[in-house]
């Protein structure tokens, strides 16, 4: 779907009065010659690039060409075509929609799929809109699943959400938003590193609130708790993070889980389904190296495998700390990488820390 563009492209040691954001669109562009534009893509020399203006010559452009080669990338509104780019954290990957204009997202959940299929389409675990701040927030954001499902939230989503609004924005250095989701107020901060640090607020851990059919057994929480899945008894807690979560640290009776040796594709839509979760949960397994570090494989709702889920991990350390395996700071490993957990004594909350990469900037018609 994503469609290469029609433009011939000059380059010309003239002097431009072009911005220096517009400067390195350009740049990018002539780099990779298509719509897509890798930032790690380096087809021209460095001194080269470093010497010269760029200028696009679009062979299908009237007298509209230099006026829109003045604006950045994400300043583009051409009708009929949707402008994203595309982020990853730890791999778990979404494409970015600048939604500001509207509390009315720019795609239906039907295009989302289409949009999200990799074959197809442009690829993703997800389509996320950031859109106008409510209730006092600075943005609010949506996102589909690329099964067209609308979660509460994403914790590597909003990640990439911070990264995006940072690069809307152009702001550079440490800041912090306040983002209005279908979880409540979280609060993400763009480190001077370039990591972002997320108050991801308090789990939830009452049984109905999850929502979940497994009886209480720790308080109005459950927690070690007996669930059979296809004929073998697991042992699992549940955690809420704005989103439910199903943590197991193996089948009852296990000493450690090995997650590696599991079949994901076969055993995660069974819990994903399973009559006890009635809005479906996203499940995590886990396998426990010490009491500061955790490995973690996911299925996530309405999405599948991911290689990473931050709410997950999130909702892993919470449980973990409940039975027992670990204490309230951890490193979480997943597939896509690591991700920093702390459920923080003090104030109850739980924040997460870690990366949010660009992958490409692109077009597409709808």
């Amino acid at each position: 779907m994503a469609t290469t563009t029609t433009s011939s492209i000059s380059v010309s040691s003239s002097s431009s009065s072009l911005s220096s954001n517009s400067q390195r669109y350009l740049s990018n562009l002539v780099q990779s010659q298509h719509c897509f534009f890798p930032r790690k893509n380096v087809a021209l020399n460095k001194s080269l690039r470093r010497s010269l203006n760029f200028r696009i010559k679009a062979v299908s452009l009237t007298s509209e060409t230099l006026e829109t080669a003045s604006h950045t990338f994400l300043d583009r509104k051409e009708s009929g075509f949707l402008h994203f780019v595309k982020y990853h954290g730890l791999g778990n990957d979404f494409i970015l929609v600048d939604n500001r204009d509207s509390m009315e997202p720019k795609v239906t959940p039907e295009q989302a799929v289409k949009l999200c299929d990799r074959n197809f389409g442009i690829g993703g675990d997800g389509v996320i809109f950031a859109m106008p701040g409510t209730n006092g927030t600075d943005y609010t954001m949506r996102i589909f699943n690329s099964d067209g499902s609308e979660p509460e939230m994403c914790g590597n989503g909003v990640r990439c959400f911070a990264r995006f609004i940072a690069e809307l924005e152009n702001l550079h250095g440490k800041h912090s938003f306040t983002i209005h989701t279908g979880a409540g107020l979280i609060v993400p901060e763009i480190q001077d590193d370039g990591k972002v640090k997320v108050d991801m607020g308090e789990p939830i851990l009452s049984a109905v609130d999850l929502p979940t059919k497994l009886p209480a057994n720790k308080d109005s929480a459950v927690v070690k708790s007996d669930l059979v899945v296809d004929g073998e008894a697991w042992s699992v807690t549940c955690v809420s993070m704005g989103n439910p979560h199903c943590i197991t640290f193996g089948r009852k009776g296990d000493q450690n889980l090995v997650v590696d040796q599991l079949n994901l594709a076969d055993i995660g839509p069974k819990f994903e389904h399973h009559d006890v979760f009635p809005a479906r949960t996203n499940t995590e397994f886990i396998q426990v190296f010490s009491r500061s570090h955790l490995k973690m494989r996911v299925w996530e709702r309405g999405a599948g495998a991911t290689l990473a889920c931050g709410t997950g991990a999130c909702a892993v350390v919470v449980a973990a700390v409940l039975e027992g395996r670990a204490e309230r700071n951890c490193t979480v490993d997943l597939p896509g990488g690591p991700l920093e957990i702390e459920w923080r004594e003090e104030d109850n909350h739980v924040y997460m820390t870690g990366p949010a990469e660009v992958v490409f900037y692109g077009s597409v018609p709808l």
